[in-house]
């Protein structure tokens, strides 16, 4: 079954990039391939890269695009093969993908029940472990890290309790756990569950030290006048990117603040309200 999605700031990327025919990129975070068949449209080449194995398997055959299946942390690795050693561009959209999203099964929405998973790989560590393994101290320290939940405390005591009664095995378990411990009224159309499930994920997949990676890599493959994008959707994403970019690692910036979603893609796309875009290009003297 193929798939596709809608994606986020799709103008404001291909801008930024500046795809043309003959020029190579690398879409980090192929997902439903939205932004590259954008890319391909322009007559580009793109290396798709993917670590959860349902998109590999539903990904369509495009003309012009390669699918690669891996972290893109280690985009060095998984391009060696190619023979390509430098590129034009590199897209990142960081976290969880729509789909990823709305497909109960994979646990990583708190309004459905689901076990408790949230591997974007389906491998290593999941949610269940975290929440029934880990000592208080460290899951209070992963809600106020990611998520800053400044009831993480009250939760992780919550969660403990009730785990010590059986096991928490369920999306819905969980969410339920968390809605007990919040203290009074919480914010009106807020799941108190939110931030709490948003920095699970983070954890459970490492996702900022991905991005840290993944900025690294990019900095080895990408060409002098080459450009970077990366849409994040949560403050800290952001601040990692804008720290990087305005770093000593040899790039530009070209958009001095966040790009934002219009008025008109927020009817379309009610989930591009927290996309940030930032851009930068690679410059000569940036390059060893």
């Amino acid at each position: 079954m193929e798939y596709s999605h809608i994606p986020v700031l799709a103008k404001e990327v291909v801008e930024g990039l500046d795809p043309r025919p003959g020029k190579v990129f690398i879409d980090g975070t192929l997902g439903g391939a939205g932004h590259t068949r954008l890319l391909l449209e322009q007559g580009a080449q793109v290396y798709g890269i993917d670590q959860d194995p349902f998109v590999i398997g539903r990904t369509p055959e495009l003309p012009g695009l390669t699918v690669l299946q891996g972290n893109y942390r280690d985009m060095l690795e998984l391009m060696q093969p190619t023979g390509i050693t430098q590129v034009d561009g590199i897209l990142l959209d960081i976290g969880v993908s729509s789909f990823q999203l709305d497909d109960s099964a994979r646990g990583f929405s708190y309004h459905e029940e689901a076990p408790l998973d949230m591997r974007m790989s389906q491998e290593g560590l999941s949610a269940f472990e975290v929440i029934n393994e880990y000592d208080p101290e460290d899951i209070a320290a992963i809600l106020y890290e990611y998520a800053e939940e400044r009831h993480s405390r009250r939760i992780a005591r919550y969660i403990v309790e009730a785990r010590e009664k059986k096991p928490i095995e369920t999306t819905t378990e969980l969410a339920a756990i968390i809605k007990r411990a919040y203290p009074g009224q919480h914010a009106r159309g807020i799941h108190p569950a939110r931030r709490s499930f948003q920095a699970l994920r983070i954890h459970v997949n490492d996702e900022l030290g991905a991005l840290k990676d993944g900025l690294e890599a990019a900095k080895a493959l990408i060409k002098p006048g080459g450009r970077l994008a990366v849409i994040s959707f949560h403050s800290l994403e952001d601040r990692i990117v804008k720290q990087f970019v305005k770093g000593n690692h040899g790039f530009r910036p070209l958009t001095k603040r966040p790009v934002e979603a219009s008025e008109e893609e927020l009817e379309i796309n009610p989930r591009s309200r927290s996309a940030k875009l930032r851009v930068a290009e690679r410059s000569e003297e940036g390059q060893a």
